[in-house]
């Protein structure tokens, strides 16, 4: 796995944590960022901090793309998992330009298929592909 798949990884740990906690994502950052040493350290990367402030900066519009193209999904019915899988995937697709947007959908899909059902995978890569056709179209 990549350095940057393993930052993914990380960012939608954290995502999910504060969706599900109800807290702010980059809040949970500082609190996770530590300097620790040992076995057991688990030291925050960059990229995740960068992807970490993508989206909470971005956190309306991309929560607005998914209301909009999450066809027959409310925001609160969606899975928590998908929910962030597809923060993180809009937000690289949108206003991550040193990511193309095959990279972004196909990280999505891999964090999908890992830690979400058969189904989740499949409905991600639909909404992630539509957001990539129009994303010249959203104001940034």
């Amino acid at each position: 796995m990549s350095a940057r798949s393993k930052a993914r990884k990380q960012t939608l740990d954290l995502l999910y944590e504060s969706d599900i906690r109800g807290s702010s994502a980059a809040d949970l950052l500082l609190l996770r960022d530590v300097a620790e040493s040992g076995p057991d350290a688990r030291p925050i990367r960059d990229f995740t901090k960068v992807l970490i402030a993508g989206v909470t900066e971005n956190r309306r519009k991309i929560d607005e793309l998914i209301a909009t193209y999450a066809q027959g999904w409310d925001m609160d019915r969606l899975p928590a998992v998908d929910r962030n899988i597809m923060r993180l995937g809009i937000y690289e697709i949108v206003w991550a330009d040193d990511v193309a947007d095959g990279i972004a959908i196909d990280e999505a899909l891999n964090l999908a298929k890992e830690l979400s059902t058969d189904e989740s995978a499949g409905y991600i890569h639909g909404v992630l592909g539509r957001i990539s056709t129009i994303k010249a179209s959203i104001a940034r």
